[in-house]
């Protein structure tokens, strides 16, 4: 019993230490006890918040210099939210070549060689004389 008492105990704690920061309604001490927030991006995000609440993550990382596509992923993670909603990262370039090379697409059938796809080989013509010369057996033209 006592074991399962200690095991809630830790999970709660566990789910505390997780719960969500609202970036507009977090005080100071909210902000630097977030893991990847230090005293300099908390005074970076307390200034420009006293200019208006951030409306989405976009405007959080126009405004707060020091935060991109991968920081806000990894504060998101972290428990930070913005008007409620957590950071949906859009896949970087290096994510979305990652992913397109796991996976096949319908269109990527191997090539399979069928008697409609084949087809014969064409004889090459003999090319005409640019020059007017007559080639060897047949008669020369005349250009107009």
């Amino acid at each position: 019993m006592m074991k399962r008492w200690c095991l809630l105990a830790t999970l709660f704690l566990a789910s505390a230490a997780i719960a969500a920061v609202d970036v507009n309604k977090a005080t100071e001490a909210d902000l630097d006890g977030l893991n990847g927030v230090g005293p300099a991006t908390t005074q970076l995000i307390l200034k420009e918040r006293k200019k208006g609440d951030f409306k989405d993550w976009a405007d959080l990382m126009h405004r707060v210099k020091g935060i991109g596509d991968a920081r806000a992923n990894k504060l998101s993670a972290a428990g930070l939210t913005v008007s409620g909603a957590s950071y949906k990262d859009k896949p970087h370039k290096d994510k979305e070549k990652a992913a397109k090379a796991g996976q096949k697409s319908a269109d990527d059938k191997p090539a399979t060689l069928t008697p409609a796809a084949v087809k014969p080989l064409e004889k090459k013509s003999e090319a005409k004389p640019t020059d007017g010369k007559p080639t060897e057996g047949k008669p020369a033209t005349s250009k107009p």
